[in-house]
């Protein structure tokens, strides 16, 4: 359509045409002739883009665009969890160094984000570890680590692929036990109904809660107040079966082991036989025969410095080792009145039954290969609740009473993550001890 020449007079710039468009073509806009091309030896004028309109006779220029701001996107974040991260992260600085023995620079990072994540924000799932991961300050410390759900899960499996690592990290850090440390050593069960991997199997508390487990030992220093190493074993292997398995695979040549009634010392005798810097001090069950044979339930002496314990000292005539018995007063007392509740409650109270069990109430008797004096004894095992506390954070401060993955590899390489987490863990508590947040505050 032809183009009115009043249009066509009004001034606009130069190398520009003038188009019609609109639904009746009265609208008039100015376009720049950026060039021309050739079509059958004829030069034919090429448009450019609209530079202006003509409105009411008069050139109206295009208003320049403006900057556009980019579109919102997730990955631009202006506000992340800093504190907590920060924290964790410095407490994680040896932890760091000694991954590095065994891992290249990524995968110590990778392992070092996934385990602050899993102390900073418990019970998280590995598909949200990329979210809190990008809005928290650990992606401007350590930007850059992969940390979708596909790629958590590949990492984790080849971490339980190549175990022999994380045993030797472990086997490192129980070197540096000092000899006279007590190393507590203790297992929990955790939930884990996997078919397709084997550690998953019917434990003790299977019949309670109609669920399979697998089992996780760990060892604590009680003087570094931190878990030197841990291992997982399927949930139907007994403690005593795995007892001398997992001092030896660890590497514990040093120290004085500390465990429960589950750990007898003849289960690793070997073991102990082999390394003259590592002792023990276990306990013995009341029905054992050397208590009567030994009449340990004598009592000889009051312990100094604690009201109403009295103890008894024998030694074992046919090796070298000896035994420690105490009795608490106050503990009998409730002991007693706890068995004459239940015979109430069953009206079943037999005096002689009361009588033969009387004197065990109370009671403790410890075994050890040193000649320790029986303060330092019974100081050393009261003290034993703190391997409870380790299993209590590392269940629910942490949230690791459940595992998620399924196959054994994975299982493995998810439970050393929370293995780096548990001592993350133990590395905050000291650092509030160290500023006694503690006296005021609870953990979370």
């Amino acid at each position: 359509m032809a183009i009115p020449a009043d249009i066509l007079k009004v001034k606009r710039p130069t190398n520009t045409v003038v188009i019609c468009y609109g639904k009746n073509k009265d609208r008039y806009a100015v376009r720049k002739r950026v060039g021309c091309r050739y079509e059958n030896g004829r030069r034919i004028p090429v448009n450019g883009p609209t530079v202006g309109h003509i409105v009411n006779h008069q050139y109206v220029p295009k208003a320049q665009d403006e900057p556009q701001a980019p579109p919102i996107t997730g990955s631009d974040i202006h506000l992340k969890d800093w504190a907590g991260v920060a924290l964790c992260n410095r407490l994680f600085d040896d932890l760091r160094k000694d991954l590095k023995g065994f891992y290249n620079q990524k995968d110590a990072t990778t392992l070092a984000c996934i385990s602050i994540l899993r102390v900073c924000y418990p019970d998280i799932k590995d598909c949200e570890l990329k979210d809190r991961y990008d809005t928290s300050f650990l992606s401007e410390i350590h930007p850059g680590v992969a940390l979708s759900k596909n790629k958590v899960s590949e990492f984790l499996r080849d971490l339980g692929k190549t175990c022999g690592r994380i045993v030797s990290f472990m086997r490192k850090r129980a070197a540096k036990v000092d000899p006279s440390h007590h190393v507590l050593i203790d297992g929990t069960l955790k939930t884990n109904d996997s078919k397709i991997n084997s550690l998953s199997d019917f434990s003790r508390k299977s019949p309670l809660r109609g669920r399979r487990d697998i089992s996780v030992l760990f060892a604590y220093d009680l003087e570094a107040k931190e878990p030197v190493c841990s291992k997982c074993y399927p949930g139907n292997m007994l403690d005593m079966t795995a007892y001398e398995n997992f001092i030896e695979e660890n590497g514990i040549q040093q120290g004085i082991i500390v465990a429960d009634k589950g750990f007898p010392s003849s289960q690793a005798k070997g073991h102990f036989a082999k390394h003259e810097n590592l002792h023990f001090l276990n306990p013995i069950r009341r029905n054992a025969k050397v208590i009567r044979e030994y009449e340990l339930y004598k009592f000889s002496d009051i312990l100094q410095g604690h009201e109403g314990i009295t103890y008894r000292k024998t030694r074992y005539k046919q090796a070298n080792k000896w035994f420690y018995s105490f009795r608490d007063q106050e503990q009998a007392s409730l002991e007693e009145k706890s068995w004459l509740t239940r015979a109430q409650r069953k009206q079943d109270y037999d005096y002689e039954e009361l009588k033969a069990e009387q004197d065990s109430f109370g009671t403790i008797v410890l075994e050890s290969d040193l000649d320790l004096p029986a303060e330092v004894v019974y100081e050393a095992y009261s003290k034993r609740w703190e391997i409870e506390l380790v299993m209590r954070f590392y269940k629910f401060a942490c949230c690791f009473d459940e595992t998620r993955e399924h196959d054994d590899y994975s299982v493995i390489g998810s439970e050393f993550c929370n293995f780096l987490s548990t001592v993350l863990t133990w590395k905050l508590i000291k650092e509030f001890d160290k500023f006694e947040l503690l006296n005021n505050n609870t953990y979370k």
